[in-house]
């Protein structure tokens, strides 16, 4: 529960709202223990004595009582939903802005699966926990109190013997609450079984259809939506006791209250109004203590959801600035890697990259070779900080990033990914993504050096064509060019274009570095490329292999002293490199 009470910090702003719904809620009880008073004197005073007035004011007093109930039942209602929407919204708004914060590391270690969940299904639970809270779960206990005391009050003696039943319905509801706990803990993780599957295979339905596996993701799906059904049938078998226990409880209950008050009554101790008040009290306690045991499976929801939003907001970024940074003001764009290695996290057995040392002066392009896995991408993603280095540091022009804003350093680096995102909006809108106040002019020059201006313009609507989610309706290699153009647009110091042409042809991809010689011109740029022809102009060619820096310099020089680099050149272009030189 301490997950739940945790997360409630986020009613503070709502509190005189949420008070105003217990208040109003209080008066509604307070109503309602009046109502079998009421009854009690029209069958005592009225009934009894067929005394037609009696009966006609206490009826008014009643429908009078029932009105105003009903008035602030509804006030109740519109203030709880007041609070446990504003709640759901601000949590919801603190679970995206952490994510945001998020840097690489953390993205790596929470599923995008689970992320939507947190943000939707978990915040909805807690959303209506604080609804059922304000409206029945303060109801209850406020119920239960006032009918004990109201009946004391009425007939000791019969009320203690009343009383005697509830150790009993007590018991029972503990027992069922330790019971359905758990079940209910279950429930949550298969629903949230169920979304990861449903969210994998949406995202990734094409390949399904691709590779023809429909029927294994229907079995697993359905495996899935089985595991929840099961599961939930349980915690229906465990309710469908406890309310025949619960109501045979209660009809025990009120023909003990027949009896022992019919006995009284016969005596002249009692009348039949109270004991038809007295059955009225019980019922309104018997029933909310059912009510709280059906609850406490919502609130064990309530609460395993809290402790998955609470897990993220209480995640702190791997990669945070300092308190003492400072804003990395205009640069010439030198970047160092002094001595660093890096792991990703402790679990990793060794280190992706190791010993790196490596200088890219101003305006130099440094191009990057390897083999698969050998660290290509892990190095350039220390430039711009998304992951910190695990030992030596960075550096831009003598400066360790780790001493400058993300926000600063990130402002002047442009990077194209090697996985291309675009999102739902127009070609414009994506292009401009990085600095949405450039001119019309700018966006024409950056397409033009991402050889992008013709096919976009191709396009009926041209830059204001809408692409579909994720750029689904362009090609692959139109997003990379898209994607190439966004980070030109930034006009950036250092520019990083990691494996950003893979896909298009070698014809494009010859265009596009032929026209990224004249913008590169005093950038330091940093290519990750497969095509060997594409990088035989870099100023500075550096081969990896298994995160290390096994040889580096300009094409001739490797052609002659990198046995690795050759290999690589023949195997692309043919042997004879030297005799080409």
């Amino acid at each position: 529960m301490s997950a739940l009470l945790h997360v409630t910090k986020h009613l503070k702003p709502y509190l005189r709202d949420a008070i105003i719904a217990v208040t109003l809620l209080s008066l509604v009880v307070g109503i309602d223990l009046v109502i079998p008073r009421l009854v009690q004197i029209i069958v005592d005073q009225g009934i009894a004595t067929q005394n037609m007035q009696i009966i006609f004011n206490i009826s008014l007093m009643m429908i009078g009582a029932s009105i105003l109930s009903a008035l602030l039942a509804i006030g109740n209602t519109i203030f709880s939903v007041r609070v446990a929407q504003n709640f759901a919204a601000d949590v919801r708004q603190a679970v995206y802005h952490k994510i945001q914060s998020f840097s690489f590391g953390n993205l790596d270690q929470f599923q995008t699966g689970k992320l939507l969940v947190r943000l939707t299904s978990d915040i909805n639970q807690l959303q209506m926990v604080i609804l059922l809270t304000l409206r029945m779960l303060t109801r209850a206990p406020l119920l239960i109190i006032g009918s004990i005391a109201i009946m004391i009050a009425t007939n000791q003696q019969l009320a203690t013997m009343m009383l005697l039943l509830l150790p009993f319905i007590f018991v029972l509801t503990i027992i069922f609450i330790r019971i359905a706990q758990p079940l209910f803990m279950q429930v949550q993780k298969k629903l949230d079984s169920l979304n990861h599957v449903l969210q994998e295979n949406l995202a990734g339905v094409r390949v399904v259809k691709a590779f023809v596996r429909r029927e294994y993701e229907n079995t697993r799906f359905d495996k899935a939506n089985i595991d929840l059904m099961d599961q939930s049938v349980k915690v229906a078998r465990l309710i469908s006791v406890l309310f025949p226990i619960m109501i045979l409880i209660m009809n025990l209950s009120t023909l003990a209250v027949i009896w022992f008050g019919g006995l009284q009554v016969i005596g002249g101790s009692l009348t039949i109004g109270a004991i038809l008040a007295f059955i009225n009290y019980l019922l309104s306690i018997i029933f909310p203590l059912a009510f709280l045991a059906m609850m406490a499976g919502q609130i064990s929801a309530g609460n395993a959801s809290a402790q998955r939003v609470m897990e993220i907001l209480e995640t702190s970024p791997q990669v945070q600035d300092k308190p003492d940074a400072v804003d990395l003001s205009l640069i010439k764009g030198r970047v160092a890697f002094e001595d660093v290695s890096f792991s990703y996290g402790k679990e990793s057995v060794e280190p992706v990259l190791q010993n790196i040392n490596l200088i890219a002066n101003p305006g130099q392009t440094v191009a990057i070779l390897g083999a698969t896995g050998s660290g290509k991408s892990s190095l350039i993603h220390l430039i711009p900080r998304f992951y910190d280095v695990s030992k030596g540091r960075v550096t831009i022009d003598g400066i360790d990033i780790r001493d400058v804003t993300q926000d600063s350093l990130r402002s002047h680096i442009g990077i194209s990914l090697q996985v291309t995102v675009l999102f739902s909006g127009t070609i414009r809108e994506n292009i401009q993504f990085g600095k949405a106040d450039t001119s019309e002019e700018d966006v024409i020059a950056a397409t033009k050096a991402a050889q992008a201006h013709e096919f976009i313009t191709r396009f009926p609507m041209g830059y204001d064509t809408v692409i579909g989610q994720r750029g689904v309706t362009l090609s692959g290699g139109q997003k990379q060019r898209i994607a190439i153009a966004r980070a030109l647009l930034v006009n950036p110091r250092i520019l990083i274009l990691d494996d950003s042409t893979s896909v298009v042809d070698v014809e494009t991809e010859a265009k596009i570095h032929e026209a990224l010689e004249e913008v590169m011109k005093n950038r330091t740029s940093f290519i990750i490329a497969q095509r060997v022809s594409t990088v035989l102009n870099a100023d500075k060619i550096v081969v990896l292999n298994q995160g290390k820096i096994v040889a580096e310099g300009s094409h001739y020089e490797l052609m002659q002293k990198s046995p690795m680099y050759r290999e690589i050149y023949e195997s692309q272009l043919g042997n004879g490199g030297l005799n080409n030189e």
